[in-house]
């Protein structure tokens, strides 16, 4: 299990209810991950921008929770191993239940499934 892989904190929060690095641009995501470590919230690689991917490959972070309501999997980059469970992260656990996917209502384009990467 994740319990005892090094870089797990419990005890931060997550950093924001939507991509850090999409809201920071107008961007928009398919489905959103959790940094284990330090709470960045990233899109995932089926997202146009795959800003969780990038924050693993910056800031050397491995671990991600989903952070899709319902959802309680890791992934570890590293090994690309799927953890089904793993320790409670500091809530909240998803985005906000009203907030679409792919999201944030607004900004999703009309062909948005063109632009998923498969």
């Amino acid at each position: 299990m994740t319990e005892h892989i090094k870089g797990i904190d419990p005890s931060v929060p997550p950093a924001a209810a939507g991509c850090v690095d999409c809201d920071a641009v107008g961007g928009w995501w398919f489905h959103l991950r959790r940094c284990a470590q330090c709470g960045h919230i990233g899109c995932c690689d089926s997202s146009p921008a795959q800003h969780a991917t990038a924050h693993w490959k910056s800031a050397g972070h491995p671990l991600v929770q989903s952070f899709e309501p319902g959802e309680e999997w890791f992934w570890d980059y590293d090994t690309d191993a799927l953890y089904e469970s793993g320790p409670a992260l500091a809530p909240p656990s998803a985005h906000p239940a009203d907030q679409p996917a792919p999201g944030p209502a607004g900004r999703v384009p009309p062909d948005w499934t063109r632009h998923l990467h498969q």
